[in-house]
C-alpha cells in the first residue's frame, strides 16, 4: 500500500527516491514548483499555527501568545534548516503546569518538541533593555494568540 502511494507521488515529481540494494529510499523533492504551496498548505492545516491555539485559548491568564525562532522564521520565508521544534512565547500570567501540558499534547500531535517560555505582560511592554527581548523583537513572531483592542 505505502509502496503504491509512493509510486503515485513519484510519478506526480512530489518526491526523489533512490535505491540502496533492495531498499527505496524516498523523500520529498523540494525543488519543484507546487513544493511550497504543499508545505504551507500543511502548514496551516495540521501545522503548530492550526494546532496551538485550541490548546492555548482555554487557558486563562494568556494576553499574547506568538510562535518564535527557526519555525516563524521559515514561515517569514527566511531561508535556513527545517525547525526541529516550535519555540512558543507567552505574555501574561498563565499557568505554568497547564503551558505545560498545552505542550505536550502539542508534541504529541505534531510529533516534535515543543518549549513554552512564559513572560510578564510588564516585561512585553518595558523598555529596559532585556538581551531576550530585543532578540525576540529583532525576529520573526508568529502570532498565535493577540490581546484584544479594546471592548
Amino acid at each position: 500500500m505505502v509502496s503504491r502511494e509512493a509510486d503515485r507521488f513519484a510519478a506526480a515529481g512530489l518526491i526523489r527516491e533512490r535505491r540502496h540494494g533492495n531498499l527505496r529510499l524516498i523523500r520529498a523533492d523540494t525543488d519543484t514548483i507546487i513544493a511550497k504551496p504543499l508545505t504551507d498548505l500543511l502548514i496551516v492545516t495540521f501545522g503548530p499555527a492550526a494546532v496551538l491555539p485550541p490548546l492555548l485559548r482555554p487557558i486563562s491568564g494568556i494576553d499574547e501568545a506568538y510562535i518564535y525562532g527557526s519555525w516563524a522564521a521559515r514561515h517569514a520565508n527566511q531561508p535556513g534548516p527545517p525547525p526541529q521544534d516550535v519555540d512558543v512565547l507567552i505574555v501574561g500570567s498563565a499557568d505554568e503546569d497547564e503551558l505545560y501540558d498545552a505542550a505536550r499534547t502539542a508534541e504529541r500531535t505534531l510529533g516534535r518538541e515543543v518549549n513554552i517560555t512564559r513572560i510578564s505582560s510588564t516585561s512585553w511592554t518595558s523598555d529596559t533593555p532585556d538581551p531576550f527581548m530585543a532578540s525576540l523583537r529583532g525576529k520573526p513572531l508568529h502570532p498565535l494568540i493577540q490581546k484584544e483592542d479594546g471592548p
